[in-house]
């Protein structure tokens, strides 16, 4: 007997900020409230959705925009998951305690409870993306969140570059791959460089689904901050690497694309890349670098 139909509707939230937090998180939520009368399932906000991005100098002051958990931010998640009754995720700037402050990803479920809980793994220290001053690295190991309409596992920006990530995740049960991002361009690197950064992380992204056989999405910021042009174009590629949509460069955008979960099957049987690992040789990718 066939399996019955497990079609879920993916919403990817890009959208500017501005220095109003509470704003910003209301303008979220509206969004989150456009994709479920649109059918969405599952939504996902880009990373640190309710203010600016943080990170591009190293300035004290910022740290109050940081919040326990919960908080305002991820109460009002919460919320508009209950009311709308669609899985919600997002990264928030979580102060756990004293000093110490991670760039952590919440999964809520459709009656408003939280599923997922991910602090970001991987933190960058580049020009304009001054991760480490701010962000502890993350301690909860690659979580997934079985939800009602799915299990995901949600990474952070600089998490989907890391194709360990993407695997384990995945070795979960994950069968969504979702990150929200805040990834752009710098003025004086874009005439060289954008064409190529833009596409190696697309090229990356694609890489996991098929790898992993499973569905891949990311929402990014859009607009000019400061010094970094977010270059939006939010996508999701499905089991077998193709791109199901790609947003504007320089516009707001709600992405909605319908995931076919049954199709994770199928690819993976066809292409049974799981199936045929070494576990029993891959010891050494623990190690930092391998002396010949």
């Amino acid at each position: 007997m066939p399996n019955p139909s497990r079609i879920v509707r993916l919403a990817l939230v890009q959208m500017t900020t501005t220095d109003d937090i509470p704003a910003n998180i209301e303008k979220g939520m509206t969004l989150v409230r456009t994709a479920a009368s649109r059918g969405a399932n599952i939504v996902c906000l880009q990373e640190l959705f309710n203010a600016p991005y943080p990170c591009q100098s190293e300035a004290h002051a910022r740290f109050a925009w940081a919040e326990s958990i919960p908080g305002p931010t991820s109460n009002a998640m919460s919320a508009v998951a209950k009311e709308c009754g669609v899985v919600v995720t997002g990264s928030v700037f979580e102060r756990r305690s004293q000093g110490l402050y991670h760039n952590t990803a919440l999964v809520f479920d459709t009656d408003g409870s939280q599923v997922g809980f991910y602090r970001k793994m991987h933190i960058p220290d580049d020009p304009h993306y001054y991760e480490k001053f701010y962000f502890t690295p993350g301690d909860t190991g690659f979580t997934v969140a079985k939800t009602k309409f799915g299990t995901i596992g949600v990474g952070v920006c600089w998490d989907q570059w890391y194709p360990e990530a993407a695997r384990l995740f995945s070795l979960r049960g994950a069968e969504i791959l979702l990150y929200p991002t805040a990834i752009g361009w710098l003025a004086e690197d874009k005439p060289v460089y954008g064409k190529s950064q833009h596409e190696a992380w697309e090229t990356m992204m694609r890489s996991h689904s098929i790898a992993n056989g499973v569905f891949v999405a990311a929402a990014n910021r859009v607009g000019l901050e400061d010094s970094i042009e977010f270059w939006g174009g939010s996508f999701a590629f499905d089991p077998a690497g193709n791109l199901m949509h790609r947003a504007s460069h320089q516009q707001e955008e709600l992405v909605l694309v319908d995931c076919d979960l049954n199709s994770i099957d199928t690819q993976r049987t066809y292409w049974p890349f799981l199936r045929d690992r070494r576990i029993d040789a891959y010891s050494d990718l623990t190690k930092r670098w391998i002396d010949s």
